[in-house]
Order: C-alpha cells, then structure tokens, then sequence
C-alpha cells in the first residue's frame, strides 16, 4: 500500500506521540521548520527579502508557533525555545561518533534554557549535511554550504526525504572532517535544541558571524546561545603579539591593548577558535563554571 505521507513523516509523527508535552502544534511547528528550512529561516533573518504573501504567511506563523510575543522578556521567552549550545571542537567530534543510543532528560546545567534541553538520540549513526539555511539566504554567504550536520532519527530521515536537493547521507567520519574544515575556517560549532524538534537537540550547526542568524541574534541582545562552559586564557609568556587570536574570535572577546590580547571573559564562549589559530600555542581554553556545564556527552552519559 502506498501512503500519502512519507515513512519519514509518519516516524516523527510516532516520536511526538511518545514525548511528554508535545502536541499537534508542535508537530506542525515543527513539521514545516524540517520541511521548509531555508524559507523558515531566511523569514526570520531576512523578511524584507520575501514577497508580501510570504510575510504575511510568516507573521502569521510566527503568531502560531513562536508566540514569543513583545515585552522585555520576548526575547527570552523565543530564546527558551531555540538555542545552541557552543562546543569546541572535540565535543562536536563526540556527537557525531557515538555509537550507542542516548537519552538524556533536563540537563538543566548544561542548556541553561527553560524548555528543549533533553539529549536523546536513535540511530547515532545517521547523519546528514544539509545546506546551511543561514547561508543560503545571504547574497554572498560563506562557503562551503553543507555543513549543518543533523544527527540521528528522526531527525535526519525528515530532513533528507524532503530537502533530497539539498541534503546528502554522511558516514561519521565524514561528519568529523566535515567538523575540522570548519574549525579551520574559523567558525563555531553549536549544539541545536529545539521545542518543536521534539524539545531535544537535533543538529550541529558550523557558524559563521557573518552569515549566522542564531549569532546575530545573539550579538543584538536574544540570548540563543550558551558559553561552552569554558573560556580562553594566554600564556602572556608564550605570546608573539600577533594578534590572529582578536581577528579571529567569532564572538568580538579579545583585543589587542598595548600589543597584548585581552579576554573579555563575559564575551566570550569558550569556542576554542581562537586556540585552534594561535601560531604558538599560546590560548587554550579553561573550565568556567559560572559559565555553566560543557555538553561533553561521554562525561555525560558517564555520570
């Protein structure tokens, strides 16, 4: 029998019927977040872009969906229901080799959000690179495209059946080389969290600044991304004064005084870019545990 509606459909339809809380609007949420990404997100980066029945289809999504709403707390209020979390590069390289399922439930201290902070993943091996939506939507983004990583089931069946174009199966150790050439570029891994992707992460999204809509949010005061738990400090006798490490960060944390690089801890995130470009060493990254706890699934799945 041929069913209307794809097998990848029907098995995300099953996942939100087994957890707690979610209901047909999230599923619809999420449904046409998964479905339509690069329409989903450049309405929310760029809406100036889209055709007057697209913004006011948008509008009236976001009503439905987001219903974050105005006031002082909006912002936090959206931010609650989709954030990332920054992971220097050895922890994303964890969670795209697992080999085992996982299921890990309110991790309070690790996504410091009031919702979407679960870490359950089916099918560790199953991953797909797709597109960056974010920088599609750019007239000049960075490049290469494909290099947000949606990790496990249901997740990465969905998105692979309805953006086929878009979207290519990966092996893990293609996911790990996909994960360095991005550290090399200079730009951040984050951990994706949800509310509509079943309260529970989902991707891992490679960052630019430039092109980014969670980053910028961020830099425009919506608090979708949590620090790594960690943050950069110099060995000051190591140190050429270069100064690579203030070009670099991502986040705006370092500059040059008097030719020695400073670290605004509050700024930074603990992303690890600059370490990875310091020609001597002389950056590496240190526990912060008022920055919150590090999404290290082993230590996680450990304790």
């Amino acid at each position: 029998m041929d069913w209307p509606v794809r097998r990848s459909t029907r098995a995300f339809a099953r996942e939100g019927r087994r957890t707690p809380g979610y209901g047909l609007r999230d599923f619809l949420h999420g449904y046409v977040y998964g479905r339509w990404p690069y329409l989903y997100i450049r309405s929310a980066t760029r809406p100036e872009t889209l055709s007057r029945p697209l913004r006011f289809l948008h509008r009236w999504a976001s009503r439905l969906f987001v219903g974050a709403g105005r006031g002082p707390d909006a912002a936090r209020r959206f931010a609650d229901t989709y954030h990332g979390k920054v992971v220097p590069t050895p922890a994303a390289e964890q969670l795209v080799t697992l080999n085992v399922a996982v299921q890990l439930r309110d991790l309070e201290k690790v996504i410091p959000y009031a919702t979407a902070r679960d870490i359950v993943v089916r099918g560790p091996e199953r991953i797909v690179a797709l597109e960056c939506p974010c920088r599609a939507a750019r007239d000049n983004p960075c490049l290469p495209l494909d290099v947000c990583l949606i990790v496990g089931e249901p997740f990465a069946s969905f998105v692979a059946d309805h953006n086929p174009k878009r979207a290519r199966w990966i092996t893990q150790d293609e996911a790990v080389a996909v994960l360095r050439a991005e550290r090399d570029r200079g730009h951040v891994h984050h951990a994706f969290f949800k509310d509509a992707m079943l309260g529970r992460f989902y991707a891992i999204c490679n960052c630019c600044s430039c092109c980014c809509g969670a980053m910028q949010a961020w830099k425009h005061g919506t608090p979708m991304l949590a620090s790594s738990g960690y943050i950069a400090a110099l060995d000051a006798a190591l140190c050429q004064s270069c100064g690579a490490c203030a070009a670099q960060c991502p986040f705006g944390a370092i500059a040059m005084k008097a030719g020695v690089p400073q670290v605004d801890v509050q700024a930074c995130m603990g992303c690890g870019v600059c370490v990875t470009h310091c020609p001597v060493s002389a950056l590496s990254l240190v526990r912060a545990p008022e920055k919150g706890e590090p999404l290290e699934i082993h230590a996680l799945i450990r304790s």
